[in-house]
């Protein structure tokens, strides 16, 4: 199977130059702590629930002024729709990540994978039992830019890309 066959495909995104009030707004409305930010159609980066408390409110940083782009993730771990789901789920296992952007061979944002997505639509349990044990367990300390940072790299996965 592949990755486009069970990703999610409609994706809520935000711009990066929105505020954090703005993309905390959007993840309440679609019941999500994860958006995908976006210019037109490419993937610049990921803001989640957690980058906005943890890496904002706690410092004091005030969210209706910041922007999303001062505290996003910039490296962010992808996969391709044309990828077997095996190979996408050990991805998501070895970053123990729980949903992972999906990209179109010009590196647009086609859809998400989540764990949910394996679990449901798969119908394979141990891949999903494994998946779920390996994002659940210990997590090993993240490097994460500073607020500020400079780095807009895109961090990609791709076994056989072409």
């Amino acid at each position: 199977m592949l990755v486009k066959d069970l990703m999610s495909r409609d994706v809520r995104v935000i711009p990066p130059d929105e505020t954090l009030k703005d993309a905390a707004r959007e993840m309440e409305a679609i019941d999500a702590g994860f958006l995908p930010v976006c210019e037109g159609n490419k993937l610049v980066g990921i803001v989640t629930d957690r980058d906005i408390t943890i890496r904002a409110t706690a410092d004091g940083i005030d969210p209706r002024k910041t922007r999303v782009r001062d505290i996003m993730t910039r490296e962010v771990i992808a996969c391709s729709e044309d990828q077997d789901v095996a190979d996408a789920v050990k991805v998501m296992e070895d970053a123990q990540i729980r949903r992972v952007p999906v990209l179109d061979r010009e590196m647009r944002l086609t859809g998400i994978v989540s764990v949910a997505d394996v679990a449901v639509r798969t119908h394979n349990r141990r891949l999903a039992g494994e998946l779920i044990e390996h994002v659940s367990g210990p997590v090993a300390k993240q490097h994460r830019a500073p607020i500020g940072g400079s780095s807009w790299s895109l961090l990609t996965h791709y076994p056989n890309w072409p």
